[in-house]
C-alpha cells in the first residue's frame, strides 16, 4: 500500500514539474469554462452577451443556406424564439421542425432589427428527432384553435396556447402575491368533500373504481362528492384567522356547454373575520383585480398583445378603461341583464349590490328590508364577461341561519 502511494505521488510530482516547465498538457481542456446555460427569454434580452452559452429547446423553423444555417428554436419561456446561426457543416438530416435540441455557442448582437440578438452556434445537437411530414403544425401556416385542440400533447408548443400559459401562470402568481402582500393565510381546502356548499346539487360523486370492492361497498362512510366551493372550509379557518384564502379547483355538474359553465375550473375565494360593510368585501375584489392585472400587462406584455391583435382587437383599450376608473355601484338587481348593465354604466367593471334574497345561498346575510327583502351580496360585472367575482356577507345571527336551513 504505501508503495503504491509512493508511486502515485512521485507520477503527481513529475506532472506538476511538467507543467511547470510550460510543456503542454492534455488537462489544459479541463480548465475550460462550461457553457452557462440559458432560457430563450434570458437569451433574448441579450443576457450574458459575448458569453459562451447553451440554449436548449425545439425548433420552430430550420432554413439551410449554402454557407450558412438559420434556426428558430423555443423553450416556452417566451413568444419570441431565439435565431441561431451556425455553419452549413452543423447541419443534420434529422434537424427539422418539431426536433428537441441543444445549441451551444456565442451570443452575439443581430444585424436584424426584428431579432436584436442571435447565437452564432458552434454545436448543435439534435437531442429528439421530429419526423416533419408526421408533425401537425407547419412552418408557414397558420392553425384555427379548432385544428390544434385535436393534438393535446403538442398544443403548448403554438404560439396561442404557449401565450395563454404563461399568462394563466403569471396571474396565478399575482393573486398569491396580493393575498400575501395584505396578510391573507392560505388555506388548503379539500377536494373530496361530503359538502354541497352552493345547495344547488350539481356535483359529482366520488367512488373507487376498484374491481375488488364488493358490491354496496362504500369507501367513505357518507357520501363524497368532488368540491365545489372550498368556502365552508374557509368560514371555520375564519374564527381563528382574520383573513383567509384558497386556490384551488372546483368541479360544478352543470350541463351546460358554454364557457361560462365549465366542469372543471380554478376558484380563489376568500374570507375576511371582523366587517359588516359591503364595501370591505368589494375593496379586496377591486384591489385583487387591479394588482393581478397591472402584473400580467407588465410580465406578459408580448403574450398580452398576441391576443388583443389576433383574438380580441380594441380589447386593450377596454382594459385600459377598466384601469384607469373607480369600480361603480350598482343595486337591487332585479334580472340578470349584466352586460347591458356593464355597457350602461361606461363598459367598465361594476358592483351589483342587494340581490333579492331568494336568489342567494343559504348563509347570504339576511338585510331585514320588507317588502324588498334583499340579501347583502355583491358580484363584479366586467365587460364581455358578466360575473367576475361574487361575495356577501355571512350570516352571524344564529336564529336566522337556523330558519334558513330549515326552509
Amino acid at each position: 500500500m504505501f508503495q503504491s502511494a509512493a508511486k502515485t505521488l512521485s507520477v503527481a510530482t513529475t506532472t506538476a514539474a511538467t507543467l511547470t516547465r510550460g510543456t503542454s498538457f492534455s488537462i489544459r481542456r479541463y480548465c475550460q469554462k462550461t457553457p452557462a446555460t440559458l432560457r430563450v427569454s434570458e437569451a433574448v434580452s441579450g443576457a450574458k452577451l459575448g458569453a459562451n452559452v447553451k440554449v436548449q429547446g425545439w425548433v420552430r423553423s430550420v432554413r439551410p443556406q449554402k454557407a450558412n444555417l438559420f434556426l428558430h428554436v423555443n423553450d416556452g419561456s417566451s413568444l419570441q424564439s431565439l435565431q441561431v446561426v451556425a455553419s452549413s457543416e452543423l447541419d443534420d438530416p434529422l434537424l427539422t421542425l418539431g426536433s428537441a435540441v441543444e445549441v451551444t455557442g456565442t451570443l452575439r448582437k443581430s444585424p436584424r432589427q426584428r431579432q436584436p440578438f442571435e447565437l452564432e452556434a458552434d454545436r448543435i445537437h439534435v437531442v429528439g428527432d421530429c419526423d416533419p411530414v408526421d408533425f401537425p403544425f407547419k412552418i408557414k401556416e397558420r392553425h384555427s384553435l379548432e385544428y390544434i385542440r385535436q393534438f393535446p400533447h403538442l398544443r403548448c408548443r403554438t404560439n396561442a396556447f404557449s401565450s395563454l400559459l404563461r399568462i394563466r401562470s403569471e396571474a396565478t402568481t399575482a393573486v398569491h402575491s396580493y393575498f400575501k402582500e395584505n396578510g391573507f393565510v392560505q388555506i388548503h381546502t379539500p377536494v373530496i368533500t361530503s359538502n354541497d356548499c352552493e345547495g344547488a346539487g350539481e356535483l359529482f360523486q366520488v367512488e373507487p373504481s376498484s374491481p375488488n370492492n364488493e358490491e354496496g361497498e362504500k369507501f367513505f362512510s357518507v357520501p363524497a362528492f368532488l368540491t365545489v366551493s372550498g368556502q365552508l372550509h374557509l368560514e371555520v379557518m375564519s374564527g381563528a384567522f382574520s383573513r383567509v384564502y384558497t386556490f384551488g379547483p372546483t368541479f360544478r355538474a352543470e350541463n351546460s356547454q358554454s364557457r361560462r359553465h365549465l366542469a372543471e375550473f380554478y376558484m380563489v375565494e376568500a374570507e375576511v373575520s371582523f366587517t359588516q360593510s359591503l364595501e370591505d368585501l368589494t375593496k379586496v375584489m377591486e384591489d385583487m383585480f387591479r394588482s393581478a392585472t397591472e402584473h400580467v400587462l407588465a410580465h406578459c406584455a408580448e403574450d398580452v398583445d398576441l391576443f388583443h391583435k389576433h383574438v380580441t382587437p380594441g380589447h386593450r383599450d377596454t382594459v385600459d378603461a377598466m384601469l384607469k376608473n373607480r369600480f361603480p355601484w350598482g343595486c337591487d338587481l332585479q334580472t340578470e341583464h349584466e352586460k347591458h348593465l356593464v355597457k350602461h354604466c361606461g363598459n367598465i367593471p361594476v358592483f351589483v349590490t342587494d340581490y333579492p334574497y331568494d336568489l342567494k345561498p343559504f348563509y347570504a346575510r339576511d338585510n331585514l328590508d320588507h317588502p324588498e327583502h334583499t340579501a347583502a351580496a355583491v358580484d363584479l360585472l366586467v365587460p364581455g364577461v358578466g360575473e367576475l367575482c361574487g361575495g356577501s356577507l355571512r350570516e352571524e345571527r344564529l336564529d336566522l341561519l337556523k330558519a334558513r336551513l330549515g326552509e
